[in-house]
């Protein structure tokens, strides 16, 4: 009788054992299922580009900002590390390829030179109600620019948009760069123009964790 007791006890604490196994197995599962990767937005993987357009045939003059700062964010999403993004960005590090080498110098003395607070633009990425915005501060003005979103791979960004200069009270900057360029900016018709509206391009690739 004491061996089949004995023998009922072991079994109990062998069949003990193993539910207490399975349950430890089953908790550290579920554990793992909750880890979630993060995005992370990076400047050194964020370009600025932009596209101004010159003559009444409005022929478009590309150029780009090589530097832009911001902290490393990270989110869940890309729209969560994108979201309240600060960032300021040199005008220094504006780049236009121009053979010349006369473009970038002209930009920075006649266009951005005659605005308020030159050294900078400034700016935070927002997003409400899935709709993203670029409140921008150029020449002493906030302002925002709406801006449309692709997101391909996951990872890879797109935001673009069309900045309207007299929404930053700039149109007096571009009196000052048309004159300086007034016969660059002539077309076929001989008549010379630069156009309000300047095209915006980002792209970021969301590094992970």
């Amino acid at each position: 009788m004491k061996r089949i007791i004995t023998l009922l006890v072991v079994i109990s604490i062998g069949i003990t054992s193993c539910k207490q196994e399975k349950k430890e197995a089953k908790t550290d599962s579920s554990n793992e299922v909750e880890v979630t990767e993060k995005f992370v937005a990076k400047p050194e993987a964020t370009s600025v580009k932009w596209t101004a357009y010159k003559t009444t045939e409005k022929i478009g003059v590309g150029g780009e900002f090589t530097t832009i700062n911001f902290d490393n964010k990270e989110g869940g999403s890309p729209q969560e590390a994108l979201n309240n993004l600060n960032f300021s960005i040199p005008i220094s590090s504006l780049f236009t390829n121009d053979a010349t080498n006369t473009r970038d110098a002209k930009l920075k003395e006649f266009f951005f030179g005659a605005m308020l607070d030159t050294e900078f633009l400034k700016g935070t990425i927002k997003y409400i109600n899935d709709s993203c915005i670029a409140s921008i501060t150029m020449n002493g003005v906030t302002n925002d620019l709406p801006l449309e979103v692709k997101i391909t791979d996951e990872r890879r960004v797109s935001m673009t948009g069309t900045m309207n200069l007299k929404d930053w009270d700039a149109l007096g900057a571009l009196e000052s760069i048309n004159k300086a360029c007034f016969d660059l900016h002539k077309g076929p018709d001989g008549v010379s123009k630069t156009w309000e509206d300047v095209a915006i391009e980002v792209s970021t690739f969301l590094r992970k964790n």
